[in-house]
């Protein structure tokens, strides 16, 4: 039987700051401080579009201006990461988000803060076997997740300082869809409703997701944790197949089901190829490679403990997947910000 773990609701005025709060998740987040008068300030290195009079300007590389939009935060939920596939110079995942949580550990340090949350990724376990569960392999394919295993090790080394004072939550969400981004699972969908979608393989492999709305639900959720780490995937259940996946988003569309196109796996991946050799020749990248093709084709089931943290998602993955589809493409084009991520 799985342990079960204490989480306490907060009830003080506590100040939370959400460094890197400008982007995806960190706005959900922070409409959900703002709708349940929770204090919170965003520490980013670009104005919030939602929040800019709650915007501090600061990089997490640079330490004195992080350290002095910290003074006075009670708690830090660090979002700030450096994600896509293609950054270059390879050394910016290194600068920040390595050396990024060591500034944000030494300003916390300084300040005595004694909570942080992390937003680290599943990409630490790589092309880990099915429902791999937070005890998995770390053994990341890629300088994202080299990195991100990397900052945890950092927070961890921090909590372990003071550990009877200090908490760590650290959450390791899958891929992350909703509305407003701009990601690879907005790219599926978008083609879908366009009625451009062609299956790359047999779309028998399954893929964990997570629904925007329940990941920052669960962190506000993890505000109650007290000393120690915490580890937890975040993964919306159950995984769909791709097939299931695209049926579902034709149907929330009020699409007739039908036979898609198919591209067999090897043909796919030799485009993937191709593409790779282009983006080379006229130096950009391309939305087509070989390693998202990979991806794309691969079967990439987690499990979650979130369950033993007391927490109940707020929606299901169907009624995120349905919320995002009628957002995006249902009805006349809604304004605000748009995320661009992977």
């Amino acid at each position: 039987m799985t342990e079960q773990v204490e989480i306490v609701k907060r009830s003080d005025s506590s100040l939370i700051t959400v460094v890197g709060g400008s982007g995806f998740i960190g706005t959900r987040l922070c409409e959900i401080f703002e709708k349940n008068l929770i204090p919170f300030r965003i520490v980013d290195k670009n104005v919030s579009a939602a929040f800019p009079d709650s915007t501090t300007v600061a990089d997490v590389t640079n330490y004195s201006q992080l350290r002095a939009a910290l003074v006075g935060c009670d708690v830090i939920i660090n979002l700030a990461a450096e994600h896509r596939d293609d950054v270059k110079p390879v050394s910016r995942y290194d600068a920040v988000n390595v050396d990024g949580a060591r500034n944000v550990c030494r300003a916390a340090s300084e300040l005595d803060i004694r909570q942080i949350l992390f937003t680290s990724t599943v990409a630490v376990y790589g092309f880990a076997p099915s429902n791999t569960g937070e005890s998995g392999e770390i053994l990341p394919f890629n300088d994202y997740g080299r990195t991100k295993a990397k900052a945890e090790e950092v927070f961890r080394s921090w909590q372990l300082e003071s550990p009877s004072d200090r908490s760590v939550v650290i959450v390791r969400p899958t891929v992350v869809f909703g509305e407003r981004n701009r990601g690879n699972v907005f790219n599926l969908l978008k083609q879908v409703a366009c009625g451009a979608f062609a299956m790359i393989g047999d779309g028998k492999n399954r893929k964990s997701m997570a629904y925007v709305g329940n990941v920052a639900a669960f962190l506000q959720h993890m505000l109650g944790a007290g000393p120690g780490v915490h580890v937890s995937n975040y993964v919306d259940k159950p995984d769909f197949d791709m097939n299931a996946l695209v049926d579902l988003a034709r149907a929330s569309l009020g699409r007739r089901k039908r036979m898609l196109p198919r591209i067999p796996y090897s043909v796919g991946y030799a485009l993937g190829g191709l593409f790779d050799v282009t983006a080379v020749v006229i130096r950009r990248p391309l939305p087509i490679s070989r390693i998202r093709v990979k991806k794309f084709c691969a079967t990439t089931q987690f499990d979650s403990a979130y369950a033993t943290f007391g927490f109940t998602p707020p929606y299901t993955l169907e009624e995120g997947l349905t919320r995002t589809l009628q957002f995006e493409f249902g009805s006349a084009p809604v304004g605000g910000p748009l995320f661009y991520s992977e």
